[in-house]
Parts: structure tokens; C-alpha cells; sequence
């Protein structure tokens, strides 16, 4: 194994990372509209992903970082032709990260009600905006002997591409209900074990739909038993959460997470970026990865830093474990995040 096949192996790794762990914290903002019913009850489900949500943006300013790095053709090509997605979807992480620390700093209810809006629609417009856009990795898209993207956004709207956005959507939406099953208590809790029961179901027609079209596309044994990991982790979720084990549904809509996402980079391997115009226009990890010298030096950087930020991450997770309901949540309005 080289250093490039190295480097898209831990670049793939920090995009599972950043799916598994902002997906149950998207899930948990389009939730805020979806099962909160007033707003102490939407406040518990801030409260849950309020310690850790910004430290699980890291796995993605790395995943960017990492693939500008190890490789910049692939980073080029990939941010210039997918700009106007990548820019909206920057553009909520923003407006979302200032909704989370700026709700509460005032008590008006209107002001209050527009962030947790905000919250809402910036957590769902991404979720469903990622999946577009590696459903569009994986099929290729028009890419030239320069190797630039030479398609519109309209081009990005196909229905393998939707469909990817509708798996993400839905997926991270269930990952976030029962994500919220295990952080709460009374009522809202639930309310959630019975709303995952029904977005579940629907998420698992999708994930095989999408999954199954990958695989007849360009997959091989590998991604084929990733598909069957996926899928199965999936349904015994759904048994569990039936069955009321929250961590048991947590963790494998999460192993279902980590492995449809291992499939989408089974299936491209040794490509980065398929070209849809013609095959040796595509960019694979030898083409469009740095020189050897660098990703020495990136590997030697990552090996002293990744274990710090998984001992980090780890204990804040373990020192936030507790659940939360609405007799938590005190009366005056604004002070509690």
C-alpha cells in the first residue's frame, strides 16, 4: 500500500467520522420542528447536542484540510466545480453555529423562535445537501483532460444524486431520533422511540434503493458486503429501538452510517473523482495526490495529533453522558444552553 492509498484511507475515515457524529446532531436540529412541541421541550434537545456539537465540525475542517494536503487536484476540482452546494452548505454551518450561542444571549420569545428556526433549516438543508454531493463523487461527473469540472448545478440535480440526498436526509434524521431516545427522559423520550419507528422504516427503503443502485453501478465483493452491513445494522436498530434499547439502536444506526459511507469510497476507489466524459480523464489518488515527501510528513502529523483529538472528543462525550428532560430546564427564559 502506498502513501496516497494511504491518505484516501484516512480521508475516507475522518468523512465517516464527521457523518456518524454530525449526523445524529443534524438529525437533532430538523427534530427541533419535527417532535419538540414548545419550547422547553426544544431546548432539551439542544441541551443534548449543545456540549459536543461544535467539536464534531472538527472531523470535517479536518476531512477539508486533509484532502487539500494529500490531494489537491481532487480538492481543485472537487470545491471549483461543486462551489454553489459546498458555499450553501458552508453558509448554514455558519448561521448555525451563531443560532446555537446566540438563542439564548435574549428573552424575547420572537427572537428565541427565529434562531430555533434557523436551526431547524440549517441542519436540514445540509443534511440532504451531502448526500447530493457524494452521491455525485461517486458517479463521476464531466471533468476534462485538464482535469476541471465542465457541467452546471444542473448537472449535480440528477436521481442518483437526489436520491443520495433524500439517504443523508432521512439517515441522519433517525440517527438524531435515537440519538435523542438515549439523551432524554419522560414524554419526549417517547415520542422518540415512536417517530423513529416510522422514519427508520422509511429510511431503510431509501438506504437499500441508493445502495443497491451503487452497487449494480460500479461495486465490487467489497462494497457489496458493506452494502449488507449497512442494511442489516439498520433493521436490528429498529428491532432495538422497538424493544426500547436506546444504546443499541444508537449504535447501530451509526454502524449503518460508517458503513454505507465506507461503500460510497469502496465503490470509487481508485478513483477520487470518476469522469463521466471519458475514463482517463478521471482523477484517481496516484494523479491528483501531493508528492511522497509531503504525505510522509502528513502521516507524521497525524499520527502524534489523531489520538490526542480521539482522547479529547472521547472524554467530553463520557463527561456529558447523563440524560436530560424538561424538568432540567429552568424557568427563566434564556440562561440554559
Amino acid at each position: 500500500m502506498q502513501l496516497h492509498d494511504v491518505w484516501f484511507v484516512l480521508i475516507a475515515v475522518l468523512w465517516i467520522g464527521y457523518f456518524f457524529l454530525e449526523g445524529f446532531d443534524f438529525g437533532v436540529g430538523i427534530l427541533t420542528k419535527l417532535l419538540a412541541r414548545n419550547r422547553p421541550e426544544r431546548r432539551v434537545l439542544i441541551n443534548t447536542i449543545g456540549p459536543v456539537w461544535d467539536g464534531n465540525e472538527v472531523w470535517l475542517l479536518t476531512a477539508g484540510g486533509a484532502t487539500f494536503a494529500a490531494f489537491p487536484e481532487w480538492y481543485a476540482t472537487l470545491f471549483s466545480g461543486f462551489y454553489l452546494p459546498l458555499l450553501v452548505i458552508l453558509v448554514c454551518l455558519i448561521v448555525r453555529g451563531v443560532a446555537f450561542e446566540y438563542r439564548a444571549k435574549r428573552p424575547e420569545e420572537s427572537w428565541q423562535r427565529n434562531w430555533e428556526t434557523a436551526i431547524f433549516w440549517t441542519s436540514l438543508i445540509p443534511a440532504f445537501l451531502w448526500g447530493v454531493a457524494f452521491a455525485n463523487i461517486v458517479r463521476g461527473v464531466k471533468i476534462d483532460r485538464n482535469f476541471e469540472y465542465v457541467g452546471g448545478v444542473g448537472d449535480l440535480l440528477n436521481p442518483f444524486a437526489l436520491l443520495g440526498g433524500l439517504v443523508t436526509l432521512t439517515l441522519f434524521t433517525f440517527h438524531g431520533t435515537v440519538f435523542t431516545a438515549l439523551k432524554t427522559v419522560g414524554d419526549i423520550r417517547e415520542r422518540a422511540r415512536r417517530l423513529a419507528r416510522w422514519v427508520g422504516l422509511l429510511t431503510a427503503v431509501l438506504v437499500l434503493l441508493f445502495l443497491v443502485w451503487a452497487q449494480i453501478d460500479q461495486g465490487d465483493g467489497k462494497s457489496l458486503i458493506a452494502l449488507i452491513v449497512a442494511v442489516a445494522a439498520l433493521v436490528v436498530a429498529l428491532v432495538a429501538n422497538q424493544a426500547g434499547r436506546e444504546g443499541w439502536a444508537f449504535a447501530l444506526s451509526g454502524v449503518t452510517v460508517v458503513a454505507a459511507v465506507a461503500m460510497l469510497f469502496l465503490t470509487l476507489f481508485p478513483n477520487v473523482m470518476p469522469s463521466t466524459l471519458d475514463a482517463d480523464w478521471s482523477l484517481t489518488v496516484s494523479n491528483a495526490s501531493s508528492s511522497p515527501y509531503t504525505l510522509k510528513i502528513m502521516t507524521w502529523c497525524a499520527g502524534i495529533a489523531t489520538p490526542l483529538v480521539l482522547l479529547y472528543q472521547g472524554w467530553t462525550y463520557w463527561v456529558f453522558r447523563k440524560r436530560i428532560g424538561t424538568q432540567h430546564i429552568a424557568d427563566a427564559a434564556g440562561v440554559t444552553h
